[in-house]
């Protein structure tokens, strides 16, 4: 597929059209409807969405924003990065992440940052061949009667 136009998601009418693409990631999204009103709160701090498109249609998407901290400064943060089931293989993943290291670069960030699951080994070696390393590990617990 050569004619994959990556474009930043901006109106609700986007967003629905990549409601489908991002539940295969976060299945707990209730809807399209959830998913945009959680997305405009996101953008309060900076989220963005970036998606693949052939024909008018979503295959693979990047949620990031741009942070700042006191262990790696200005880096860019990818919260989300999928694929659809039928599109892997055709290296959206990696035209995603290529763009998002121009992003951050032009931005002044010192390093790209991702979160993976301990058991996704297949996303894990998709990183490693797209040049990221593991630096840290994460955790966290759930807090009772507390509901994001």
């Amino acid at each position: 597929m050569t004619d994959i136009v990556l474009k930043h998601i901006e109106t609700d009418e986007a967003l629905t059209a990549c409601f489908p693409v991002m539940q295969q990631l976060r299945p707990a999204l209730q809807g399209p409807e959830d998913f945009i009103a959680r997305v405009r709160r996101m953008q309060g701090d900076h989220y963005r969405i970036l998606a693949a498109w052939h024909d008018g249609v979503p295959l693979a998407l990047a949620g990031y924003r741009l942070q700042e901290n006191l262990i790696y400064g200005r880096f860019l943060y990818v919260d989300d990065l999928v694929t659809t089931q039928a599109s892997r293989g055709q290296n959206l993943g990696a035209r995603l992440l290529a763009e998002l290291d121009g992003i951050a670069m032009r931005l002044g960030c010192v390093k790209l940052v991702l979160d993976t699951g301990l058991a996704n080994a297949l996303a894990q070696r998709f990183y490693f061949r797209q040049g990221l390393l593991t630096g840290a590990m994460r955790f966290s617990k759930v807090l009772e009667g507390v509901h994001g």
